[in-house]
């Protein structure tokens, strides 16, 4: 049986911005879908304890009042989240995130903020990823145009509606995941633990190619340094001063 006819687990953070190393999660979904059983889906609304900027709250839609009135404490929601993807990796689930490094390193940065055991410090070696950005670039990397999940919703037929909430973005994932592989021989043939390892291979071929443009783009030349490699989080240990 291939891993995406099986049990997947989608998970997904919109947040207070894109700086991993200091925004904060205010919405989040772990979703288990597939496998011929029913979607399962829990998601969380964090008070982040910082103001919201207003270009976060126009992409997903929650305030810093509606964080302070209805959300929970970050480190309580911190703590479930990872709770939750320990408990999908200890059943062999793979988890399904779209742009890996930026939900996992962000979920890192936040479990050490609050003194929350991190996810990979709890499973190890044992966490399996499916990206659906790096494979989609992999196996069709001469396609033009953008990238984003809603992008890829588009080109393979799928439906996204509520765009940038933590529920929607992270079933839709899975459903782009799933698509892929329906599509790619290559990818549904391709052993879970083998996959995971091949993925950390084209997502640094491809951080090496971007960082490559940017180098050679008038106006953006500083931007390439910033590039990481890493996959499919940014080792704590590693990451630059903020």
């Amino acid at each position: 049986m291939s891993w995406h006819t099986g049990r997947l687990a989608g998970f997904d953070i919109e947040s207070s911005g894109l700086n991993v190393e200091v925004d904060r999660i205010v919405t989040a979904c772990v979703v288990g879908c597939g496998g011929g059983d029913p979607i399962d889906s829990t998601t969380w609304l964090a008070d982040p304890g910082i103001e919201i900027p207003a270009e976060a709250t126009a992409v997903h839609g929650i305030s810093t009042e509606k964080a302070r009135a209805d959300g929970r404490p970050a480190s309580e929601v911190v703590e479930e989240i990872v709770h939750a993807l320990v408990e999908a990796v200890t059943d062999g689930t793979p988890i399904v995130v779209m742009n890996a490094p930026y939900d996992f390193t962000l979920l890192d940065r936040e479990a050490r903020r609050y003194g929350v055991t991190p996810l990979t410090d709890l499973v190890g070696d044992e966490l399996r990823v499916i990206d659906p950005r790096v494979m989609d670039k992999a196996v069709d990397p001469y396609r033009r145009g953008r990238r984003t999940l809603t992008d890829l919703c588009a080109h393979y037929g799928l439906r996204l509606d509520a765009a940038h909430t933590a529920d929607a973005d992270a079933l839709a994932a899975c459903r782009v995941a799933q698509a892929l592989a329906e599509r790619c021989p290559q990818l549904r043939g391709t052993a879970l633990d083998e996959l995971h390892a091949v993925q950390q291979q084209w997502a640094a071929q491809q951080a090496t190619s971007y960082a490559a443009y940017l180098a050679r783009t008038p106006g953006r030349e500083h931007e390439a340094p910033s590039v990481r490699a890493d996959w499919p989080l940014v080792p704590h240990q590693t990451r630059r001063s903020s």
